[in-house]
């Protein structure tokens, strides 16, 4: 199965001072607007490349462990999983050199040791991980809830 997801972007103006719109095909964002200031400053109204690239390596993640615990015979009560992308100066230019993911999760009939396990895997194997191995430091704090 394969399947080709599409996103767009807009932008007007110079680097700095430019203002851009990010949209995907589902409408999850429509005309978001991103630029200098919500990428590099504190503008919070828009978006940037970095958290959206979190919040699909997080989404991936999840659902990777999910289908992990479901080949396993098991079912997540609930899962939770944070990602914080950093972008840092790479000579003249930028780049994301490290990704910090946080996942919970409250999973009945496993134990911990079996958890770390799956969940390692599930980073390893999931999509985005894949994408982003050009990435030196991908690290995930894994917590079973009890």
């Amino acid at each position: 199965m394969a399947a080709d997801k599409r996103a767009s972007v807009h932008w007007e103006g110079a680097g700095k001072t430019g203002k851009g719109e990010i949209s995907t095909e589902t409408g999850a964002l429509k005309a978001a607007p991103y630029g200098f200031a919500s990428r590099f400053g504190d503008d919070t109204r828009g978006t940037n490349p970095e958290e959206i690239v979190g919040a699909a390596h997080a989404a991936c993640l999840t659902m990777a462990l999910a289908f992990a615990l479901e080949a396993e015979g098991l079912t997540a009560k609930s899962i939770d999983t944070k990602a914080a992308v950093r972008l840092g100066q790479d000579g003249t230019g930028f780049k994301i050199n490290r990704i910090q993911l946080e996942l919970e999760a409250s999973i009945p009939g496993i134990d911990d040791a079996r958890f770390q396990q799956i969940a390692a895997a599930a980073k390893a194997g999931c999509p985005l991980s894949k994408a982003l191995t050009g990435v030196p430091e991908v690290t995930l704090k894994a917590t079973l809830l009890s």
